[in-house]
């Protein structure tokens, strides 16, 4: 009986369990499907701005070339590690870690590699072994363009200023509910496209090219930032929701499990009791 009692328990603690991971199902997919046609909407206007500037950037030359496509020898490096606050996500956060790790190890190994950290999750364990210069998870508390923003203005003053070579994003891209890419894209300095594409450029500009360039080079670096968080976060939601189904659906496996072996137990003690009465019963005769 006391196995039955053990058995009960097991399955009402699993059934709780289920129930907990099938409700953050559903809020992750009611989360993501807002998320997705924020980024879906946002996309194709943030990768525009940012190929015109690129090949308006790679068409100036001399004194008249963007400040922020300043091309520098790479000793200083930068790397935006954006995940999220919380977890219960699969390989969602740790995905972003051992991409950080491999900038680190690999890619600017013998370089100055710091971090700045969007998410407590990442924040928590990079902090332990590499220099993190800020953390800015509380943006997720408010995930607004302003207050995006503020952080890109900061990373561009960190540019420009001379304490980084370089500035570089790695985030999660959402491609859908059950993938999501680890990418790393190249914030600052300003990448030009191929020769080809600035040279086929054929505008009539007004005002200059210049001016153009300096007024939209800010905002198309801010809605970048913007556009990476924003992807991060629609991917944290599919990375939740895929996880608690697959959670859901191992609590349900493992309680009927547990349900087949408590009535073959109970079926046993049954026949158990039975085969007590009926000795008893034989022993009187006897």
């Amino acid at each position: 009986m006391a196995n039955l009692k053990e058995l009960r328990s097991r399955i009402t603690s699993v059934s709780s369990t289920m129930q907990i991971t099938s409700a953050m199902k559903m809020v992750s997919a009611a989360k993501l499907n807002k998320a997705q046609m924020a980024i879906t909407a946002m996309r194709p206007y943030s990768d525009k701005l940012t190929e015109l500037l690129q090949s308006l950037s790679a068409s100036l030359e001399g004194d008249s070339a963007s400040s922020y496509a300043e091309q520098r020898e790479v000793n200083k490096v930068l790397v935006v590690a954006i995940a999220s606050n919380r977890g219960l996500a699969g390989a969602f956060n740790s995905n972003i870690i051992k991409g950080s790790r491999e900038l680190y190890n690999n890619v600017y190994a013998g370089k100055q590699v710091d971090f700045v950290t969007i998410g407590k999750k990442v924040n928590d364990i990079i902090s332990k072994t590499h220099t993190v210069v800020a953390n800015k998870s509380e943006v997720f508390d408010d995930l607004t363009f302003a207050n995006v923003a503020d952080i890109a203005e900061e990373l561009m003053e960190l540019f420009m200023n001379g304490s980084y070579d370089k500035v570089v994003v790695v985030y999660n891209k959402f491609k859908n509910a059950a993938t999501q890419i680890v990418t790393t894209e190249q914030f600052l300095p300003i990448e030009p496209v191929a020769g080809e594409k600035s040279a086929n450029l054929d505008y009539i500009f007004e005002p200059s090219k210049e001016e153009i360039v300096e007024q939209l080079i800010p905002k198309s670096l801010k809605t970048q930032l913007y556009k990476a968080i924003r992807d991060s976060f629609a991917s944290e939601h599919g990375a939740r929701m895929t996880a608690m189904h697959k959670a859901t659906d191992n609590a349900t496996e493992l309680r009927d499990a547990l349900k087949l072996q408590y009535n073959k137990a109970r079926q046993a003690s049954i026949t158990n009791e039975i085969l007590e009465i009926v000795g008893g019963a034989e022993a009187l005769n006897n």
